[in-house]
């Protein structure tokens, strides 16, 4: 995983189609019915440039202002075509300005699909280097951590990974027994001072997630029609830049709710979904009870004993959000510790994933501007408490 979770995603109606780029596309391979319904899938995943929308031609008029919005909200999706047959003239220009960046055939090889997977890699790898040119090294004053601080993070990091060792050593081996894979699970944050980190985690999936969910192929609800597919030259497209910004400003993070209950309040949003299970299958049995206890958070204590996170402090964004917090008033919540916990995912009695992104917003820069021993210790405090209250904090 060293370059991250690929997600596919495909919004089409042809079985043989749907059944072959389930088997050839890298990562995590999720069907949709709808490109609405695309749209709230898309709002759920944390790395948009590590994310392709693939989509079956029909008609273009119908299509192309659909995509067209889809591209406006999320303009570092990769979208492209899937199409038998290249469009041409009117057809091609309203596809370019919709947003699609290529086209693939519907029998598309392996190692095309496995070539457009690193061509996301490079360009994520491509953006975070741009990013840090353009606004780490650009920050008016940069957060320099008070040294009571950071003798306080060593402390504690050092001494629950002495008292936690057990668990920590019995969660790998039974990770390492359930599911082959790496143990610990790495994402790019941006922290402190725009500084982009490896984000640790415990591994809570399978590695083969996107397999996984062809077990699931016979709940498709929606109609299908098996159509034979023929091989074709994909037409050359220009590339996106990723220069556009986003409308709609989402700020988000893996740890104010569980990923189990994110995704349950998903399905609920999404009725006519592909697929609606109880139980994800891509998620193991040992993957469902260290999310639920937050012990797929530990490795974050290796975080803090590097110097990439505090204990407390604001949480680390993923790099799409981290870029929509780049003006005078939200910079200033990057010119502060970043942390584990903090004050935003503690305030309402532990319900800050109902919070707004203005109010999340007020608070880190709040905390940036008044953090002290006094206000850690009690954020610590009311972790523990909100924790033991079983509160999604």
């Amino acid at each position: 995983m060293g370059q991250g979770m690929i997600y596919t995603l495909y919004v089409g109606s042809h079985t043989d189609t749907l059944q072959h780029l389930s088997a050839v596309c890298p990562g995590m391979f999720i069907p949709l019915p709808t490109l609405q319904e695309a749209c709230q899938k898309i709002e759920g995943i944390r790395e948009r440039y590590d994310t392709m929308l693939l989509v079956e031609q029909t008609r273009a008029e119908e299509q192309c202002p659909e995509l067209a919005e889809l591209h406006k909200r999320f303009p570092r999706i990769y979208i492209l075509l899937i199409s038998s047959v290249a469009p041409i003239g009117e057809q091609r220009k309203s596809y370019l300005q919709s947003g699609v960046s290529n086209l693939i055939a519907p029998d598309v090889t392996a190692q095309r699909m496995k070539e457009l997977g690193d061509f996301l890699h490079q360009r994520k790898m491509y953006k975070l280097q741009e990013f840090k040119q353009k606004y780490k090294d650009n920050l008016p004053h940069p957060f320099h951590l008070p040294l009571w601080k950071r003798c306080f993070d060593v402390a504690v990091s050092l001494g629950a990974l002495l008292a936690l060792s057990p668990l920590l050593i019995g969660t790998a081996i039974a990770i390492r027994l359930e599911s082959k894979g790496p143990i610990i699970y790495s994402s790019k944050r941006v922290g402190t001072n725009y500084q982009i980190f490896d984000f640790l985690k415990f591994r809570s999936m399978y590695t083969n997630a996107d397999r996984r969910l062809k077990e699931l192929s016979a709940l498709n609800q929606y109609a299908v029609n098996s159509q034979p597919v023929a091989q074709t030259t994909p037409m050359e497209m220009p590339q996106l830049t990723g220069d556009e910004t986003d409308d709609t400003l989402l700020i988000g993070d893996d740890f104010v709710i569980s990923e189990e209950e994110y995704t349950q309040q998903q399905r609920t949003k999404q009725a006519n979904a592909f697929v609606k299970i109880e139980n994800d299958p891509r998620v193991t049995r040992v993957g469902r009870f260290i999310r639920k206890y937050s012990i797929d958070e530990l490795p974050q204590l290796i975080n803090i004993l590097k110097g990439d996170m505090s204990v407390v402090g604001n949480r680390p964004l993923p790099l799409y959000e981290a870029e929509q917090l780049t003006n005078d008033d939200d910079i200033e919540r990057f010119l502060g510790p970043a942390g584990l916990t903090g004050l935003w995912q503690v305030e309402k009695r532990g319900g800050a994933g109902a919070m707004s992104a203005a109010e999340r917003k007020q608070l880190d820069v709040r905390y940036a501007h008044e953090f002290s021993f006094a206000m850690d210790f009690k954020i610590i405090l009311r972790t523990f408490t909100a924790f033991i209250q079983k509160e999604n904090v």
